[in-house]
C-alpha cells in the first residue's frame, strides 16, 4: 500500500456528477460554421497563416504561434476561410478576439498526417518540437503549451492527474472510462520525453469505474494508479504532488526542480494522438450539465458556437446563466455565440432552483474559515483587506500569487464576500502596472539609444568635417610647395593667391621664351594697325610730357615711366601674335588670288567718311585736353596741386588697338564693296 499525504484547507462541496457521468461520450454534430480562436493558450493569439477564401483541409495549420507561450491553430474541419475578424469569445471581460471563422463543406477531408512512429528513438527536442507543431495545450484549464512542460529532463516522479474534483465536471472521468489504453499510450511518449523513473496516476476514489479501467491498462506499461482521498481542491497540481509524493512545491519554485512533473490525463490522451496518429489538437470532451434535461459529455470540435452545443443538453426555460468550468472556478459566459475554446471543459446552465442568488456580502467578522480552507496556507481575510485598499505591495507581500483561485475561501465565507473576485482584480491591477513599467522601460530604452545615436552621428559628423579639413590644409600645402618649386622668388609666408598669381605668370614667361613670336610680316592691313598703334602711343606719350611740364613748372618731380610687368608683356605678345597670324592669312589669300589670275586685295582707301569720324574724335580729344589744362591752371592759381594725367596701360593699349583694327576691317570692307561696284560698270 502506497503511503498518502495530506495537504491543508480544501472543502467538501456536493459534488453532482452522476448526472453527466452516467452515459458515454457523445460526438457532436457538426455546425455548417466554426469561429476558431486564435487565442488558444495563455499567451499571444496566434498569427493567422490563411487567407478569406482559402480552402483548408481538416488538420491543417491555420495560424502559427508568436511567441513562447502562444500556441499553433489547426482546421477543425475542411472547408472555406469566410473571414478573419473579432468575434465573441469565452472570457469573463466580453471583450472580442481575432478569430478565423470556418465555413465547414461537410466532407471532413484530412490532411495528409505524419505521425512520429518512431517516436521510442526521437529525442526529447524531437517530440517538443512536433508537439509545439500540433498546438497541444494543458487541457485541465491552464492552457500552458505542453511542449514548454517536456523541457526538463530527467525526472524522477511523473504525475498524471485524474483528480477532477471541482463539482459537475466529469469530463476526464468519462474519459478514463472509454480511452484508457490510449491514455497510456500518450503517457508512454510523456514519460519517454521526460526520461521519468516512475509513474503515478493520482484518481479521486469517488471513480471506481475510471480507476478500474485505468490499472487494466497501466498494468502492462508498469504505472501506479493510486486512488486519492476526496477533497477539493486535489486537482490543483502542487495539492496532487503533494499528496502522492509528501513533495511541498514552495513559492517562485518550479516541480521540475523537486524532479516531478505533473500532466492533465486529457492533456497526455491529445499527446498520444497527435505523435501516433498525427492528429493535431482540434477537438476535445465537454461536459454539458446543470439545469438541462440531457446532461452529457459531449466531444466536439474546438470553434464550435457554444450555443448549438447546449441545445444538445436541452437547457431548462428558467435557465439564466451559463459558466465556463465549473461553480467554484468558472466564470459566467458574457455571449453564447463564442466558439468552443481548448479551455472549455464544461458548460454549467444556471437555474435560480439550481443555483440560488447569493446573499449580499457583509462586513468581514475575521472568522478565520477562509484560512483554514485555504489549500496553499494563505492569509485570505489579509489579502482581501490589501485588495480592497488596493494596497498592491502588501497583497504581493502576502503572496497573492500563490493563491490558485479555487474559490474554497469564497465557498466557506459566512459574510458571503467574493473574495476570489477581490484577488482577481488585485491580480490584473498589478499586471497592468507591469505592463505600464515595462513599456516605460522600453520607452526610456529606446529613448537613451536614440540620445546615443544621435551623439555618435555627431561625433562621425564632426570626425569627417575634421577629416576633410586636414585634406584640405594638405593640399593646400602641396600648392604652396609646388609655387614655391615653380618661382623662387616668392617669398614664404606670401598671400595664396598672389603666389598663384606669380606662378601663373613665371609659366607665361617660360612659354614664351621656349616658343619665340615670329616676325611681324608688313602689309596694309598690318600698316593700317601699326599705325594706330603708333598713333595711340604718341598720344600717350604727348599728354605724358605735357603732364611733366605741368608737374615741373609747379616744381613737381615727374611721373616716373611705367613699369614692364610679365602680364602687359603677354599681352603684348598675344596682339603681336594675332597680327602675325591675320597677316600670314592675307599672304595666303593674296598668293591664291594671284594664282588664279585675279588681281591682290587693295589696301584700304581712306573715306571722307573716315576722316570725318577721325576729325570728330581729335576734336573730342583737344576739347579734353583743354578742360584739363583749365583745371589745371585753376588749381595752381588757388595752391593745389595738379591732376595727374592719366597713365597708359596695357588694357588701353589693348583696346586702342582693337578699335584701329575694326576701324581697319570697316576700311577693307568699304574698298572691297568699292571695287565691286566699279567692276561692274561697263567698259567706256
Amino acid at each position: 500500500m502506497m503511503p498518502l499525504f495530506d495537504f491543508p484547507g480544501g472543502i467538501h462541496p456536493p459534488e453532482n456528477k452522476a448526472q453527466s457521468s452516467a452515459t458515454p461520450i457523445r460526438q457532436a454534430p457538426l455546425p455548417p460554421q466554426l469561429h476558431v480562436a486564435l487565442r488558444q493558450s495563455m499567451g499571444n493569439a496566434a498569427r493567422p497563416c490563411v487567407a478569406v477564401g482559402d480552402r483548408v483541409a481538416k488538420g491543417q495549420l491555420i495560424a502559427t504561434a508568436d511567441g513562447r507561450l502562444s500556441a499553433a491553430v489547426h482546421a477543425p474541419t475542411s472547408g472555406v476561410v469566410s473571414a478573419i475578424s473579432p468575434q465573441p469569445f469565452a472570457h469573463p471581460s466580453g471583450l472580442p478576439e481575432l478569430c478565423i471563422t470556418l465555413d465547414s463543406d461537410g466532407e471532413e477531408r484530412w490532411i495528409e498526417r505524419q505521425p512520429l512512429h518512431d517516436w521510442a528513438q526521437r529525442s526529447g527536442a524531437e517530440i517538443r518540437d512536433f508537439l509545439a507543431q500540433m498546438g497541444i495545450v494543458g487541457l485541465g484549464g491552464a492552457v500552458f503549451p505542453s511542449h514548454l512542460k517536456l523541457g526538463v529532463s530527467p525526472l524522477e516522479t511523473l504525475v498524471i492527474n485524474g483528480a477532477e474534483c471541482e463539482p459537475y465536471i466529469s469530463c476526464d472521468d468519462r474519459l478514463m472510462r472509454e480511452r484508457a489504453d490510449a491514455i497510456c499510450d500518450g503517457i508512454a511518449v510523456t514519460r519517454h520525453a521526460l526520461q521519468a523513473h516512475q509513474v503515478l496516476i493520482g484518481i479521486e476514489d469517488n471513480k471506481p469505474q475510471a480507476i478500474a479501467a485505468m490499472q487494466a491498462a497501466a498494468a502492462m506499461h508498469g504505472y501506479r494508479v493510486v486512488a486519492v482521498p476526496t477533497k477539493y481542491p486535489s486537482g490543483g497540481a502542487k495539492q496532487l504532488i503533494h499528496v502522492l509524493t509528501g513533495k511541498a512545491i514552495p513559492h517562485g519554485v518550479r516541480a521540475t526542480e523537486h524532479g516531478v512533473q505533473c500532466f492533465n490525463v486529457a492533456t497526455v490522451y491529445a499527446i498520444g494522438r497527435a505523435v501516433l496518429h498525427g492528429e493535431p489538437l482540434i477537438s476535445r470532451i465537454v461536459t454539458l450539465t446543470g439545469a438541462v434535461d440531457a446532461a452529457a459529455n459531449v466531444e466536439a470540435l474546438i470553434g464550435t458556437p457554444l450555443a448549438s452545443l447546449l441545445t444538445l443538453a436541452r437547457p431548462h426555460r428558467d435557465s439564466k446563466e451559463v459558466v465556463m468550468g465549473g461553480p467554484l472556478m468558472g466564470f459566467t459566459l458574457p455571449d453564447l455565440a463564442a466558439g468552443l475554446t481548448k479551455a472549455g471543459n464544461c458548460l454549467l446552465v444556471k437555474s435560480p432552483a439550481l443555483f440560488p442568488p447569493r446573499p449580499p456580502a457583509q462586513a468581514c467578522i475575521r472568522c478565520g474559515d477562509c484560512a483554514g480552507a485555504c489549500p496553499v496556507s494563505l492569509q485570505p481575510m489579509d489579502l482581501f483587506w490589501f485588495a480592497k485598499a488596493k494596497n498592491f505591495d502588501k497583497a504581493q507581500q502576502g503572496q497573492l500569487f500563490d493563491c490558485i483561485e479555487c474559490g474554497a475561501c469564497s465557498y466557506v465565507c459566512p459574510s458571503q464576500i467574493p473574495l476570489v473576485d477581490y484577488y482577481r482584480f488585485a491580480k490584473s491591477e498589478i499586471w497592468a502596472a507591469e505592463r505600464d513599467k515595462n513599456a516605460a522601460n522600453l520607452a526610456r530604452q529606446r529613448h537613451e539609444f536614440r540620445q546615443l545615436r544621435l551623439q555618435r552621428d555627431k561625433a562621425e559628423k564632426a570626425q569627417r568635417l575634421a577629416d576633410k579639413a586636414t585634406q584640405a590644409a594638405a593640399r593646400q600645402a602641396a600648392s604652396h610647395s609646388a609655387a614655391a618649386n615653380l618661382s623662387p622668388d616668392i617669398v614664404p609666408g606670401a598671400d595664396p593667391k598672389q603666389a598663384a598669381i606669380a606662378a601663373a605668370m613665371a609659366r607665361a614667361a617660360a612659354q614664351r621664351e621656349a616658343a619665340p613670336l615670329p616676325e611681324q610680316h608688313s602689309s596694309g592691313l598690318n600698316d593700317a594697325k601699326q599705325a594706330a598703334i603708333a598713333a595711340a602711343m604718341a598720344r600717350a606719350a604727348a599728354r605724358k610730357n605735357a603732364a611733366d611740364e605741368a608737374k615741373a613748372a609747379s616744381g613737381q618731380p615727374p611721373t616716373p615711366p611705367p613699369q614692364s610687368s610679365g602680364l602687359d608683356d603677354a599681352k603684348q605678345a598675344a596682339i603681336a601674335a594675332a597680327m602675325a597670324r591675320a597677316a600670314a592669312r592675307k599672304s595666303a589669300a593674296d598668293e591664291a588670288r594671284a594664282a588664279s589670275g585675279q588681281p591682290p586685295t587693295p589696301p584700304p582707301q581712306s573715306s571722307g567718311l573716315d576722316d570725318a569720324k577721325q576729325a570728330a574724335i581729335a576734336a573730342a580729344m583737344a576739347r579734353a585736353a583743354a578742360r584739363k589744362s583749365a583745371a589745371d591752371e585753376a588749381k595752381a592759381a588757388s595752391g593745389q596741386p595738379p591732376i595727374p594725367s592719366p597713365q597708359s596701360s596695357g588694357l588701353d593699349d589693348a583696346k586702342q588697338a582693337a578699335i584701329a583694327a575694326a576701324m581697319a576691317r570697316a576700311a577693307a570692307r568699304k574698298a572691297a564693296a568699292d571695287q565691286a561696284k566699279a567692276n561692274q560698270q561697263p567698259d567706256s
